[in-house]
């Protein structure tokens, strides 16, 4: 497979992902944005304290998601580490989206209903980058490549540093890369490329 055909499955690939964290994380926030509001209307509940066990809801509810749709062809060997990582940066999210929830509260009094929604949404886009980054990395992690691709991979790193060495690309020299069929995109419409 090409450099351009492999960066193109790559880019595919994170563009599903990043849809499937967006639909999970939508439902995470209507759920948080919920039981915030039910909290501050009907509890007296501090606005802020409000937000962080919102926020944990909607955690609980992500978790499932995430684990069962979003993540569910990462490794699963490891249940009690992913959970446990898992909070720890589920907490790191909710201490950044809680952060700027108590600042335009507690910092500059802006603490009415709708600036509450606001700057709680504001605190959940700012989270959301961290937590994609974080579970992607650390909590859900991408299975390890089959044996038998590895080297092949490796000689495809290989062939394209010499073919870069010499000044031409593996397509100049004509070369033939035999991946495993489960790694390997085969495209129809050679015009695409």
């Amino acid at each position: 497979m090409s450099e351009r055909g492999t960066l193109r499955a790559r880019l595919e690939s994170l563009a599903r992902e990043v849809a499937k964290f967006g639909v999970v994380g939508a439902f995470g926030l209507v759920v948080n944005i919920a039981v915030s509001n039910l909290l501050w209307r009907y509890t007296d509940i501090p606005t802020v304290r409000a937000g962080l066990l919102a926020t944990f809801v909607a955690i609980l509810c992500n978790y499932v998601g995430f684990r069962h749709w979003t993540y569910r062809d990462r490794d699963k060997s490891g249940r009690t580490r992913e959970l446990t990582l898992f909070l720890l940066f589920s907490a790191a999210g909710a201490v950044i989206e809680t952060g700027v929830l108590y600042v335009a509260t507690y910092g500059f009094g802006w603490d009415t209903p709708v600036q509450s929604n606001v700057f709680k949404i504001v605190g959940i886009g700012v989270a959301t980058l961290f937590r994609f980054w974080s579970y992607r990395t650390w909590v859900f992690k991408a299975l390890p490549v089959p044996a038998e691709a590895a080297p092949a991979e490796a000689a495809a790193g290989k062939s394209a540093a010499e073919g870069s060495a010499a000044g031409e690309s593996g397509a100049d020299k004509g070369a033939v890369l035999s991946v495993p069929a489960p790694v390997v995109r085969v495209e129809a419409d050679p015009a695409r490329r």
